[in-house]
């Protein structure tokens, strides 16, 4: 064996056990007490928890939106995963019309087999079907390991959204190839009505982003969304859910159609829309929008009753300055905040405070996620996996600050607050990429994963 973690306690979604774990290539080769550590490396985990490495699978990096892009590169965004105990990261690259889907892979694959310090997956965003040839690629594309696409109910003016036949299309078309659909529902035309009344009213500020596009207004379009799922038993993945209504719907549809999937996001369980409020609230705007107390207790709710399958992030940071470019008038601030070093810790703290379990925490970050998305190498720590490993030491205290994150934003809506418990390292298929507070991996380290079709 080439390296033995020793004397941890191992959290799975599962189970909770006493083992070492031992790691040869890049796999994890045996689990068990006292493993004879002769001529590997040996990492003491005592008192530590020992986990699956997080997955990600909501992020957008080096996104164009909103007149700039993203902060993160592919670089940044991975090297915080890595520092946050994400071991795995799916990105959305956008179609843009006339784009096949493997042109589209292609161009972002190109660059993260240079910058990728963990490995890396996609879905693929959809907005035109170009004369139905899209219908015709998914089929190949799901070969190639791209299982899984993404629409928009929303960005009508900016081409970005799909109506209701095509969504069913895609739907039906990704049920025959053993794809997954994911969605962002909300109702674009109620959007666009609102923002109209208030810029024309002269109300600008940041908290009139969550006003235009309450909690009804994605309620509506979750509703429609599972409607067509249920009835046409095809999977359906909704992404960040924040609101009651919605949720509640989406729950009840899973009771006919277990392949309905909802993820929600740290910022929904943390955050309220009354930071929208602040003078900072501009740093907060996203889609969809923090919602209110009830949407807040619904989610964690959901959480522990077991009905919400993944958190993720949509990890999708900007510069402070471009922020501002929304000061007085919100539907200039680009939508979308950062997250990917934040979302293992937070759901790992929430653990730690008694919230939800530990093997909670892990099947909601690690096993759902690997799972729901076909990564069959991922998602647990069990032999023949790959081992993408986190020590996590549950007596750390850690507050977070822009000034201990690993990405290249300038501010984070995190800034403050205090986590119990923290990781300590993280493995990436065997390999040390963090420790102790560093990165200490590399880019281009990461590797494709090439996901198994849905059956």
């Amino acid at each position: 064996m080439d390296l033995i973690i020793k004397n941890g306690t191992v959290v799975n979604a599962g189970e909770t056990v006493k083992a070492d774990v031992g790691i040869a290539g890049g796999k994890i080769v045996a689990i068990g007490m006292s493993l004879e550590a002769e001529g590997a490396t040996v990492v003491d985990a005592a008192d530590k928890l020992v986990l699956p490495g997080a997955i990600d699978v909501h992020t957008h990096l080096a996104m164009p939106f909103g007149g700039t892009t993203s902060a993160d590169s592919y670089l940044a965004g991975t090297r915080a995963a890595a520092c946050g105990g994400v071991t795995t990261v799916f990105d959305y690259p956008m179609q843009r019309k006339g784009m096949t889907i493997k042109e589209v892979i292609d161009s972002k694959k190109a660059i993260c087999e240079q910058e990728a310090c963990v490995d890396y997956a996609y879905h693929c965003i959809i907005t035109d079907l170009n004369d139905g040839a899209i219908l015709e690629e998914m089929g190949s594309a799901v070969e190639s390991g791209i299982t899984s696409f993404k629409c928009f109910f929303v960005y009508k003016k900016e081409g970005m959204m799909v109506d209701d036949g095509t969504f069913v299309q895609l739907l039906l078309k990704a049920k025959e190839v053993g794809a997954m659909i994911n969605l962002h529902a909300e109702n674009p035309d109620l959007i666009d009505y609102n923002t109209e009344r208030f810029l024309a009213e002269g109300k600008t500020s940041a908290w009139y982003h969550y006003l235009s596009r309450p909690e009804y207004v994605e309620a509506e379009a979750d509703k429609r969304a599972v409607h067509w799922a249920k009835h046409l038993n095809a999977p359906l993945y909704l992404v960040h859910m924040a609101d009651e209504e919605g949720l509640e719907a989406a729950i009840e549809a899973k009771k006919e159609n277990p392949d309905i999937f909802i993820e929600t996001c740290p910022q929904y369980l943390e955050f309220t829309c009354d930071v929208y409020k602040r003078e900072d609230g501009r740093n907060f705007v996203c889609s969809p929008p923090m919602k209110g107390q009830e949407s807040q207790d619904a989610l964690w709710k959901a959480i522990k009753n077991g009905d919400i399958d993944v958190v993720a992030t949509d990890h999708c940071p900007f510069q402070s300055f471009e922020k501002d470019w929304g000061k007085d008038d919100f539907t200039k601030i680009p939508n979308g905040c950062a997250g990917v070093e934040n979302l293992y810790p937070y759901m790992l703290s929430a653990a730690n405070e008694g919230k939800i379990s530990f093997n909670q925490a892990v099947e909601l970050c690690s096993t759902n996620p690997a799972r729901i998305f076909g990564c069959a190498d991922k998602g647990s720590i069990a032999v023949g996996k790959d081992a993408d490993i986190v020590i996590y030491d549950p007596q750390a205290n850690f507050t977070i600050s822009v000034d201990n994150m690993h990405s290249d934003y300038d501010h984070t809506i995190w800034e403050g607050i205090q986590l119990k418990g923290y990781p300590e390292q993280t493995y990436s298929r065997g390999r040390l990429v963090y420790d102790h507070g560093d990165f200490v991996g590399e880019p281009g380290w990461g590797n494709f994963v090439k996901r198994e079709k849905r059956t």
